[in-house]
């Protein structure tokens, strides 16, 4: 076993995510396309590739990443894109998406030989966090006045509309994508192509998968467009774990054993949503999971066990790949997971290790 700490991707699980994505497309047309700022582990994309269409960015690196080591076709997003990159990013994009119409009139003239859209703000989303909350008031995310984006309609060939965030029903799906067709129908029919985003979670266990494709499908053919998503969380839900040793254990009227990780660095998005790590439940010996850097709140969660913890244990860390690998840091100087997959025969391949030479070189 490698020396911890590291992601486990699981190649096996990756690709139980990627059937259901490869069925969803068939079933209804829609293509699909990695979300990068969700997962952008580029060594698993030899794994993902056969069953999506290409990756979907949000800055010029994302975007340059994607075209270089996922191919197929390209998105490139920004919230604002600036002078010195715009020409870069036509150069790789298939498709460019304005976040507002100020910058698809700046940028008309760079971005006319590609396809181009502009993000459409709905007004409303499923996510229960201000922080992420597209439609929270006075968002930037998005144009949402019909007269203002039809006045550039014969500048745009489609819209990318992101609103989802762990949406796992289906019915509160289907119905605000009817207010969308009935609020934006005379833009609607004017386009090729719609992205409905990311944050559909139609890759996790009894997910209605046939309702959405049928629901995709007519959404499609009333419109006459090609549907695109956005799979970030869905394409690696459940696919990857975070490997830790326990290196000590104290009793402050509460069992608490120390990792060699941290929240803060490597699964930084559970510390700033306030939510507690994926942990073993099972057992009469309970825990709280705290990582080793100085911040006080360094804390994966509380866990149980079957027998006591000791120095050296190992504990898995469930549903570790979305939103962490791309978001680790070296805060406090800790050493930083490696990177492994686990394949389908069961053996373990080291893909990346970091090192001190790694620390320095992030600083300067």
């Amino acid at each position: 076993m490698l020396p911890t700490p590291f992601y486990l991707i699981d190649e096996a699980r990756l690709l139980d995510n990627m059937r259901k994505i490869a069925f969803l497309r068939e079933a209804s047309g829609a293509r699909a396309l990695l979300a990068l700022k969700c997962f952008a582990t580029w060594s698993a994309f030899d794994i993902m590739r056969p069953y999506m269409d290409g990756t979907t960015s949000s800055s010029l690196y994302e975007l340059r990443l994607g075209h270089e080591k996922f191919g197929k076709e390209t998105h490139a997003y920004s919230v604002a894109w600036a002078d010195g990159e715009i020409d870069e990013a036509c150069g790789y994009a298939d498709k460019i998406i304005f976040n507002t119409v100020a910058q698809l009139q700046r940028f008309e003239a760079q971005s006319a030989h590609i396809k181009r859209g502009v993000r459409l703000n709905p007004r409303f989303s499923t996510s229960g966090f201000d922080l992420a909350d597209p439609a929270r008031p006075f968002s930037r995310l998005g144009e949402w006045d019909l007269s203002k984006l039809l006045a550039v309609g014969e500048l745009i060939s489609g819209v990318m509309i992101h609103y989802n965030c762990e949406n796992r029903d289906f019915a509160l799906f289907d119905q605000q994508l009817t207010r969308i067709e009935e609020e934006f129908a005379p833009l609607l029919e004017r386009l090729d192509w719609v992205s409905l985003g990311g944050g559909i979670h139609f890759t996790g266990d009894d997910y209605p998968i046939e309702k959405l494709a049928a629901r995709l499908q007519l959404f499609s053919e009333r419109f006459g467009v090609q549907v695109y998503l956005e799979p970030g969380e869905a394409s690696i839900t459940q696919s990857t774990t975070l490997e830790v040793s326990v290196l000590d254990i104290l009793d402050n009227g509460k069992k608490i054993a120390i990792v060699d990780s941290s929240i803060e660095a490597h699964m930084l998005d559970l510390l700033i949503y306030r939510e507690s790590a994926k942990l073993p439940q099972e057992g009469e010996h309970a825990y709280q999971i705290a990582g080793k850097s100085c911040l006080a709140g360094d804390i994966f969660g509380d866990a149980r066990f079957p027998t006591p913890l000791n120095v050296g244990d190992r504990i898995s860390v469930r549903d570790a790949a979305g939103y962490t690998m791309v978001k680790k840091n070296w805060f406090n100087g800790v050493k930083m997971p490696s990177i492994a997959i686990r394949r389908q025969d069961g053996t373990i391949d080291l893909i990346r290790e970091f090192s001190y030479e790694d620390y320095a070189s992030s600083l300067s």
